[in-house]
């Protein structure tokens, strides 16, 4: 089947760079939520938007919110919404058929939700002021294209450059964060907010994994492609 990324240089920063979004977005959640000391953060329990909070400690949402390294969280959210957006333009050719123009669409609504995330908060202030609607706006739009984003990366895994059982993952991955997106809305808007933090994340992570397996393995093959010139070359004389 042909191949609907680049080749070259461009694929490479970009696998890199869609690879490296999700490390930094992981690496400033522990840094941030290891810095919130009173009371202490809970994954299961406590919202992931909440880390990034930069105000007064405050009750938001149902929950004592005391983040001192909330701009942390925040700038290694944009730094994400910016590098998968960028990282997904490089590797994927728009014009090699619809599918890469899907992904990339889908890489920007995720780009972009996350990076709202990061820039509006969700604060007492934001609510009271209207900018919530922007960081609720980016959080469902980045659970919902990110997610489908994975499907539709790993249902054209052959043609990205995902083995089967690369592919097989990604398919899976957007499915259960698509079936755990409306738990966390029933969580949310029923008023239960049993264990938000984990239902939140089990829609958010599978998003960020996905994104770790596409970036890792486009860059896999296009060092492969490198290192190996003729090995396509041989293939089609062998065939």
């Amino acid at each position: 089947m042909n191949p609907i990324v680049r080749s070259g240089a461009a694929a490479r920063t970009g696998a890199l760079l869609v690879l490296l979004g999700p490390l930094v977005s992981w690496g400033a959640e522990f840094i941030t939520a290891a810095a919130w000391q009173d009371p202490p953060y809970s994954p299961l329990y406590n919202w992931v938007s909440h880390l990034g909070l930069t105000g007064p400690p405050q009750t938001a949402f149902g929950q004592v919110a005391n983040s001192p390294l909330g701009a942390v969280m925040d700038t290694g959210w944009v730094i994400y919404g910016t590098l998968l957006i960028i990282g997904t333009f490089l590797v994927f050719d728009p014009r090699k058929s619809a599918r890469p123009i899907i992904i990339m669409s889908l890489a920007v609504l995720a780009g972009v939700g996350v990076s709202l995330v990061g820039i509006f908060q969700g604060s007492n202030a934001d609510v009271d002021n209207g900018l919530i609607a922007f960081h609720t706006f980016g959080a469902q739009g980045v659970m919902l294209a990110g997610n489908i984003m994975a499907i539709a990366v790993g249902t054209g895994g052959t043609r990205i450059g995902l083995t089967r059982g690369r592919s097989i993952v990604s398919t899976a991955l957007g499915t259960a964060g698509l079936i755990a997106f409306p738990l966390f809305m029933t969580d949310v808007f029923t008023g239960w907010m049993w264990n938000i933090g984990l239902f939140e994340r089990a829609v958010i992570y599978p998003i960020m994994i996905g994104h770790a397996l596409l970036g890792s393995s486009v860059a896999a093959t296009q060092h492969h492609r490198a290192t190996h010139p003729l090995a396509p070359i041989a293939a089609r004389a062998n065939s």
